[in-house]
């Protein structure tokens, strides 16, 4: 079992800035991918990024490409969201989440994630 606490979000205007973290406990030598989903009310839990913690390669969802960086501090067992350029339609709750499970192909289904925090707030205004 790995322990997942997300923090960082907020309000902030269209245009703007954001850093999210993420600090992982418990059993962290399991973990093999993490990465965020985002889910705004009334629409279905998205994925964002995720992040291979060996090899550190990274997969965005189409709609952040250019505006937002996943990064990971393997020594801290943390995983980090800068969110560039933010817009409206960027308003969710952002959730970090960590996989078990090697994985050749980058998944984007919230099923296949182990682990998941208490989510946080993110809200761009116009």
């Amino acid at each position: 079992q790995v322990q997942l606490v997300e923090s960082g979000g907020g309000l902030v205007q269209a245009g703007g800035s954001l850093s999210l973290s993420c600090q992982a406990s418990g059993r962290t030598s399991e973990i093999r991918v993490v990465g965020w989903f985002r889910q705004a009310p009334g629409k279905e839990r998205e994925f964002v990024a995720r992040q291979a913690w060996n090899s550190g390669t990274i997969w965005y969802t189409d709609s952040v490409k250019g505006r937002f960086t996943i990064s990971r501090d393997n020594a801290r067992n943390t995983w980090y969201l800068q969110m560039n350029s933010l817009k409206p339609e960027d308003s969710a709750v952002y959730y970090c989440v960590a996989d078990h499970t090697p994985r050749t192909v980058p998944r984007t289904t919230p099923s296949l994630y182990d682990d998941w925090g208490q989510g946080t707030q993110v809200t761009v205004s116009s």
